[in-house]
Parts: C-alpha cells; sequence; structure tokens
C-alpha cells in the first residue's frame, strides 16, 4: 500500500547515504545508529568510499524500510550527529 506522502511502499529496501570527516568511530557510530532503527541491516552490507583525498568517507547502508516514520526518525538521528556532515 502506498504511503499518502511519499511514492515509496513499504516494506522496502532503501539507501541511506552517509557523509563524514574519516576518522575513527565514524563507521561504527554510523552502523549503531541504523541499527537502532532497523535492527536487522546487514553490518556486512555496509558499503565505505574514501574520498579522493581521503579526509571524507561515505558509507551506504541499505535497510529494510518498514515505513516513512522509520526513514524520518532514522534520517534525524543520523543527522544530529556530530560527526556526520550530510545525509543522503
Amino acid at each position: 500500500m502506498a504511503d499518502e506522502e511519499s511514492l515509496l511502499e513499504f516494506p522496502c529496501d532503501f539507501p541511506i547515504k552517509v557523509m563524514g570527516q574519516r576518522q575513527d568511530g565514524f563507521a561504527q557510530a554510523v552502523l549503531e545508529m541504523v541499527l537502532r532503527h532497523a535492527p536487522d541491516f546487514d553490518a556486512a552490507s555496509m558499503e565505505m568510499r574514501p574520498s579522493a583525498k581521503g579526509t571524507y568517507i561515505s558509507l551506504t547502508c541499505t535497510i529494510r524500510a518498514q515505513s516513512r516514520e522509520q526513514l524520518d526518525a532514522l534520517y534525524r538521528e543520523l543527522s544530529g550527529h556530530p560527526l556526520v556532515s550530510v545525509v543522503l
């Protein structure tokens, strides 16, 4: 059933890209936040890509999204974290 405010139909696989400065603890912090909202996320499927100069890193986590509310809550938590620069 389609969500009235969204073109997405749930459940669905939904990629979330998180970018931040490359530093110890960044990937672990992102993983912990993702698992709080999507406990079935497979940590081994997280994709990591460093920036050209290696200053930043982007992490892509494809979760099995159950609802718009779940995605909104995850985006809010990720966006509020001090190590996170951008969430797409």
